[in-house]
């Protein structure tokens, strides 16, 4: 099995597949509004948005982890894991753990002062796996978002 890598534009078809099987899997199956092309620009474009770490099995992408910066008020730049994916066919050959692996280290060298990121509060195995790796399940906080028609009815509202 290989180690993780930074993905290629090339790589990109097949993230969003990974992506696609995320969203069915939290049962939001109509929620991907992002393309390949998007995914193109945003990754490997002039103003980049992310960075993308990929691993493969018998030479095909299996897993990955899309991460970028932030800033917080509390700790300053922060690393934010967008979403760590493998794909269900090749849960528990330690494919996330690699991953989560190269994500920490990644931010280590970033300087950044914290790694964070969401977990759905019934997605007991990640729960568990992100647990049993040190990670601090904040179980006491809920995720807020506005959403595109909740941007735009805030500002109808205004």
């Amino acid at each position: 099995m290989n180690q993780p890598r930074l993905a290629t534009k090339q790589d990109m078809p097949r993230v969003l597949e990974l992506i696609n099987e995320l969203a069915i899997y939290e049962k939001e199956p109509d929620a991907v509004e992002v393309t390949v092309a998007d995914l193109e620009k945003d990754g490997f474009g002039d103003d980049k948005k992310f960075t993308c770490f990929v691993i493969e099995d018998n030479n095909m992408v299996e897993g990955l982890a899309l991460v970028y910066t932030r800033y917080s008020t509390w700790k300053g730049n922060v690393l934010h894991l967008e979403d760590l994916i493998v794909n269900e066919k090749h849960r528990g050959k330690g494919l996330g753990k690699k991953l989560l692996d190269t994500v920490v280290k990644y931010g280590k060298n970033l300087g950044v002062k914290r790694v964070s990121w969401e977990v759905l509060d019934w997605n007991e195995p990640a729960i568990t796996f992100y647990e049993k790796n040190g990670a601090n399940v904040m179980r006491d906080w809920d995720v807020v978002h506005l959403d595109k028609t909740g941007i735009e009815n805030y500002l109808k509202a205004l």
